[in-house]
C-alpha cells in the first residue's frame, strides 16, 4: 500500500548561486558530510547538490510535512549503491518513524534542472 508520493524539481543555477554566496554554511545546513563529500568529488557539484535537495523535498512531500513539523534536512540522507542507484539513509526521528518502510527514490538531471520522485510504501 502506498503511504505517500512526492516529487520535486530544482533549478541547478539556484543551488549553485546559494553555494557560491553562502559556501559551506549552506551545504552543511542541508547536507550530511557524506553527501557533501559525494557532491564535491563530482565535476559539477551543484548538479548533484540540486538532485539531493530535490530528493529531500520530494521526501518531505511524500510524508506530507513539507519543511514543517519534525522534518530535519540531515535526517534524510541520499546515498548511492555500488552501481550508482540512489536511496535514502534515514536518521533520528525520521528513521524511527519511516525506517521500516519501503522507500523508493528516482533522481534525474539535465544541465539546468534536477528532479526527484519518491514513493513510500508500507
Amino acid at each position: 500500500m502506498i503511504l505517500g508520493i512526492g516529487v520535486d524539481i530544482v533549478d541547478i543555477q539556484r543551488i549553485k548561486a546559494s553555494l557560491e554566496r553562502f559556501g559551506g554554511s549552506f551545504a552543511s545546513k542541508l547536507f550530511t558530510d557524506h553527501e557533501i563529500a559525494y557532491c564535491e568529488a563530482k565535476a559539477f557539484p551543484a548538479q548533484h547538490y540540486a538532485a539531493r535537495f530535490a530528493a529531500k523535498e520530494a521526501f518531505s512531500k511524500a510524508i506530507a510535512t513539507g519543511w514543517a513539523g519534525s522534518f530535519r534536512w540531515k535526517d534524510v540522507e541520499v546515498v548511492n549503491d555500488a552501481q550508482g542507484k540512489p536511496s535514502f539513509r534515514l536518521h533520528g526521528p525520521t528513521a524511527d518513524q519511516y525506517g521500516a518502510r519501503s522507500i523508493m527514490l528516482s533522481l534525474t538531471h539535465t544541465d539546468t534542472s534536477a528532479a526527484a520522485f519518491v514513493i513510500i510504501q508500507e
